[in-house]
């Protein structure tokens, strides 16, 4: 019990870390990684917590997303390698306002909200992968489908988008030599 609190700890201070990291990287790319690094701290608290389906499928998905976001940053940003010294922060009185905002809010409901007692005894991970499985699968299948087919849709727009339309040279608008 010891030892996975202090997993869930350790990847939860990465994770934090890495989140504050994206925002003080002045390269796009390194602030990419650095999320795709939080995100998978993230399946690794999963992973420490017994959940071994959720902590894959985290892992798998932020590794395949950031991989396309950091190919994407290269492709289309005009310095991706940030050598032009870019700030990453932007409304930062709002940002900070918001912050401070939000963490009172969570604080106050983490503090003030009626818990439900804690269960004695947790489903096998076997029985929380197959439920898991069925919710999926069953209610939320037409969300998760639309949602991944207007994703490809999205990929393949900016791609076509980003192709330059080439016109074929005509044979008679060559120069004629005499």
């Amino acid at each position: 019990m010891y030892a996975q609190a202090f997993f869930v700890a350790v990847f939860g201070l990465a994770a934090i870390g890495f989140g504050v990291w994206v925002f003080r990287t002045s390269s796009m790319v390194r602030s990419a990684l650095a999320l795709l690094f939080s995100q998978t701290a993230v399946g690794c608290m999963f992973l420490a917590m017994q959940t071994e389906f959720l902590g894959v499928l985290q892992i798998m998905m932020m590794a395949t997303e950031m991989s396309i976001m950091a190919i994407f940053m290269v492709m289309f940003m005009m310095d991706p390698g940030g050598m032009g010294g870019m700030d990453m922060t932007h409304q930062k009185r709002f940002s900070i306002g918001a912050g401070v905002v939000a963490a009172g809010v969570a604080i106050a409901v983490a503090v003030l909200a009626d818990w439900a007692p804690v269960s004695a005894e947790a489903p096998a991970a076997a029985m929380q992968t197959r439920e898991l499985g069925r919710e999926l699968l069953g209610r939320s299948m037409m969300i998760f489908e639309t949602a991944g087919i207007t994703i490809l849709t999205a990929m393949i727009a900016a791609t076509a988008a980003a192709i330059p339309v080439q016109t074929p040279a005509h044979s008679d608008e060559k120069e004629n030599p005499e």
